[in-house]
């Protein structure tokens, strides 16, 4: 009997990072201050400051630690329906200001060829969602934040911060949601673009990962083509 399952060559799925891959630098700070305004969000920063370093430089599980006290700092007992619609106006706000366009015109690039197009991000999912939607991919993958009973935030991660090695499950777990995974013949062609050590388990596992790191060779990804050489290379083609 002969599978209904495309070919390996006939399924691509490409994964992008949004911070500092699809937009310019970061996205969570911009959020938090929407959401608790500018002077309640500067004091919570500041009076993490020594934390806040220790997270930049070692990052891993202490700046998903760290990461967490923020938003518990935050975001804790505010109500998610208020938190979502302020969520979608601030992703209206960041695509139409924020999209690096060369990044964004190869998402494009993807979608237009019929690929899995999946946003992966670090950001929480309540306005990375909304973002997938308005940029048209196929799925959001994204940190999803704890709800309390009474519909409010508790300032805590629902599951696990969606940085490093969490990218590549989530991604798989995705991929296996879409039916995109069967045998390992089967297995769809995985491009995979991001700018930071965050997304370097991501890009190890793909078939063809990609640094959009503005560092070039003096950034964590310097072993993996650059944006610029891999739109050159298919340029006019399809993608296999």
């Amino acid at each position: 009997m002969t599978s209904s399952m495309p070919a390996r060559s006939e399924v691509v799925v490409a994964a992008f990072d949004l911070d500092g891959t699809l937009t310019e630098g970061g996205s969570v700070f911009g959020w938090l201050r929407k959401i608790a305004g500018t002077s309640t969000a500067l004091r919570a920063v500041a009076g993490m400051a020594p934390s806040m370093a220790e997270a930049a430089i070692r990052g891993g599980s202490t700046a998903d630690k760290h990461k967490e006290r923020l938003f518990s700092e935050l975001l804790r007992d505010r109500s998610l329906d208020e938190v979502r619609a302020i969520s979608r106006a601030y992703a209206a706000e960041h695509v139409a200001g924020q999209l690096r366009t060369k990044t964004k015109a190869r998402l494009d690039w993807h979608v237009a060829s019929g690929h899995h197009v999946v946003i992966v991000s670090a950001s929480p999912a309540l306005y990375v969602e909304p973002m997938g939607v308005m940029l048209g991919v196929r799925g959001v993958v994204a940190t999803n934040l704890a709800v309390d009973a009474q519909g409010r935030l508790t300032g805590r991660y629902d599951g696990k911060n969606c940085r490093g090695s969490e990218k590549f499950s989530r991604v798989t777990t995705w991929m296996r949601a879409e039916g995109l995974l069967g045998s390992s013949a089967q297995a769809p062609i995985l491009w995979a673009y991001g700018n930071s050590r965050g997304d370097l388990r991501l890009l190890r596992a793909s078939d063809h990962g990609v640094s959009c790191a503005k560092l070039g060779r003096l950034s964590k990804l310097s072993a993996f083509s650059s944006l610029d050489e891999v739109v050159a290379q298919t340029a006019g083609q399809d993608v296999a």
